[in-house]
């Protein structure tokens, strides 16, 4: 396996969500370290893609694809920021 880093998932999470969730900001549950899911230390592909915080190496969070479905598991998150695009 490559470790990549998480801008590797931007096409998996555009199909859930309509912004560049890689710009969003995470919160790590094990150590409390935030930053952008872009600097999420990335492992896959098969069977699904796991992003694991670069400051203490927890999981994250985890992106599966099955036909028809995503399963996207973000019990690794305390919380997750997305930036939308504001409307004047």
């Amino acid at each position: 396996m490559n470790e990549l880093d998480g801008n590797a998932m931007a096409g998996s999470l555009r199909e859930i969500f309509a912004v560049d969730v890689t710009a969003a900001r995470f919160t790590c549950a094990g150590c409390g370290h935030a930053d952008a899911v872009a600097t999420l230390r990335l492992w896959g592909p098969a069977p699904g893609q796991v992003g694991r915080c670069p400051h203490c190496d927890d999981v994250v969070l985890r992106l599966v694809s099955a036909p028809g479905r995503v399963f996207l598991d973000l019990r690794g998150t305390v919380r997750l920021e997305v930036p939308v695009p504001v409307n004047p």
